[in-house]
């Protein structure tokens, strides 16, 4: 998805409230008291930082104003987060709204999560850090088709391009094989529906979440994969079929 460049007020939207507040003071501080005070040889600059201190407590206040807007910001993803119960539920959610939510799953594995904003450059959705590892991801909420293999070699391109350690694809559905073969030899994590689900279950509040489990086949022991009717009374809706097809046609 193409993007604005984030502004300040953004990443504090995105912030925990209290950096709000702390960035806050710290400009009141700054303008209205350290600036002013300080002398220098040249009288224009004097004048420019005594001046400063009359707009210091509106932009103080403006800073901290965003501070409700934060706290409730990051509790409504919490809630997200923690009412999904099913694949169903995520794929059903807007395409920001699964950013957020592959976010806050991230934000409770301890990483330092900057959501969106990274302008028309590749599709990078979040960056993700944890010490001084960088890591990319790209969401893909593709409800029925695969993501292909081209969708992945991007990512590549962009990786190559930066200073992070892997690239991460998630998407709500599947990858086509091709592109689990061109990731298989490259630092590119590709997270599926199914891991997906599993990655919501381990850091929900409380477990709502009905995890993919992979069920054998009972007439020739293949594995049953999720699969979406295209036609007939049940068009749209998913069923079991097994990974054998059209060899084998066993469905539930």
């Amino acid at each position: 998805m193409p993007r604005k460049n984030t502004s300040f007020a953004d990443l504090l939207f995105q912030a925990p409230w209290w950096v709000s507040v702390i960035t806050s003071a710290i400009t009141y501080i700054f303008m209205g008291h350290l600036l002013p005070s300080i002398e220098t040889d040249n009288q224009l600059i004097n004048m420019v930082f005594k001046a400063l201190a009359v707009p210091a407590p509106y932009f103080a206040i403006f800073i901290l104003f965003i501070a409700p807007f934060s706290f409730f910001n990051a509790r409504r993803k919490a809630k997200q987060l923690d009412a999904q119960k099913s694949i169903e539920t995520i794929r059903q959610l807007h395409w920001r709204n699964f950013e957020e939510l592959v976010a806050e799953a991230y934000r409770r594995q301890g990483y330092r999560v900057t959501e969106g904003g990274f302008g028309a450059d590749g599709g990078i959705d979040i960056e993700l850090r944890k010490g001084e590892e960088l890591i990319l991801v790209q969401c893909k909420q593709w409800k029925a088709q695969k993501v292909g293999v081209s969708v992945v070699r991007e990512m590549f391109g962009v990786l190559t391009a930066s200073n992070a350690a892997t690239v991460v694809v998630i998407c709500s559905g599947k990858f086509t094989q091709q592109a689990i073969d061109f990731a298989s030899d490259k630092p590119i994590v590709l997270i599926d529906g199914g891991e997906l689900l599993s990655l919501i279950h381990d850091v929900q509040a409380e477990p709502k979440v009905e995890e993919i489990k992979k069920t054998a086949c009972p007439r020739c022991g293949s594995d049953l994969v999720e699969r979406q009717a295209k036609r007939g009374a049940h068009a749209g809706n998913t069923f079991l079929g097994c990974s054998a097809f059209p060899k084998c046609r066993y469905t539930e």
